[in-house]
């Protein structure tokens, strides 16, 4: 059986240095951990993790609670879960997805919760590990989000420099923290610009925000820009005005929130603010790990800066003469 003095010596390091590379990656150099990494491939070396877990009272388990109703035509949620699964991999974790009804089937170390609601908190309170919350939240959890003020602020501000006269938010109808935020950087850039802000709240379906237009088409005149609190929003209104006859963005300019994968299959393709899903994953399970080794330690809040892609939907496509 290979042992850590053999990946040792192939490594021409320390034991320590070997151990350290295994059980704390962080503080090792890239140099490093190549060699060590090198000499584990060639002698086919697997760390005891299971030895590892029960020395130290671990169950080596995450779990990752999705507490909003899935879309399977979305992947949001599988970007988020790569960023998750890629950062816990490197300590060997396991990660489970369950549900509120599998929620005390099973040991773990600690939660990573997302798509909370308002009555939720009671619920998550009564977790006994620690509790990594994706989405910003106003109850004293830890948590990692985008900065959703900021994001609808690039998004205003685009569009107003594109011209559009008429500036309406789409949001979604729900009395969260996220969603708030991003009303926010509208309202206030709306109001900068000596702009009325009009907000227009549905659920967060494509079909109800195409409805709408739909039915007040005639409100809607040339000269009018849609800012989205998602790309499902975003598409329903995209979809309604191509089909009433409307011309994208000559005379109405269309932006999104999410920036996963359904702007760039809109067409015309979507402006969108594009959030940093994979790596505010990866920050849920490194905030996560390091509350794990501190004892529940208070870990605070992430913010990730959005960017503005800038597509079709507000800039026309300057085709070569």
């Amino acid at each position: 059986m290979v042992t850590l003095t053999d990946v040792a010596k192939r490594a021409n390091v320390s034991k320590m240095t070997v151990s350290r590379v295994i059980n704390h990656p962080e503080q090792v150099t890239d140099e490093l951990k190549e060699l060590v990494f090198k000499a584990m491939k060639e002698l086919d070396y697997r760390p005891n993790v299971a030895a590892k877990a029960l020395a130290n009272n671990r169950t080596q388990v995450i779990k990752f609670f999705i507490l909003e109703e899935m879309d399977t035509t979305e992947p949001y949620y599988m970007n988020l879960l790569t960023g998750i699964a890629k950062e816990l991999d490197k300590y060997h974790y396991t990660l489970q997805l369950v549900t509120k009804n599998s929620f005390d089937i099973g040991a773990c170390d600690g939660y990573i919760i997302t798509g909370m609601r308002e009555e939720d908190y009671r619920w998550i309170e009564g977790a006994k590990k620690p509790v990594v919350l994706f989405g910003e939240n106003h109850h004293g959890y830890d948590f990692v989000d985008t900065d959703n003020k900021y994001g609808t602020t690039l998004a205003t501000q685009h569009a107003i420099q594109q011209g559009f006269t008429s500036i309406v938010f789409i949001g979604i109808n729900v009395k969260e923290p996220f969603e708030y935020s991003r009303e926010a950087g509208y309202i206030n850039t709306m109001q900068q610009h000596g702009l009325v802000p009009v907000i227009h709240r549905f659920e967060n379906r494509s079909r109800y925000s195409s409805e709408f237009i739909i039915e007040n088409w005639n409100q809607f005149k040339p000269g009018t820009a849609f800012i989205c609190s998602s790309d499902r929003l975003a598409i329903g209104i995209e979809r309604s005005i191509l089909t009433l006859g409307g011309k994208i963005p000559q005379e109405y300019g269309i932006i999104g929130n999410d920036g996963v994968f359904l702007d760039q299959i809109a067409s015309p393709p979507l402006t969108t603010v594009k959030q940093s899903v994979i790596e505010m994953g990866v920050d849920c399970a490194r905030m996560l790990l390091n509350k794990i080794e501190q004892q529940g330690a208070p870990q605070g809040s992430h913010f990730f800066q959005p960017e503005l892609i800038i597509r079709e939907s507000t800039v026309p496509v300057i085709k070569p003469e």
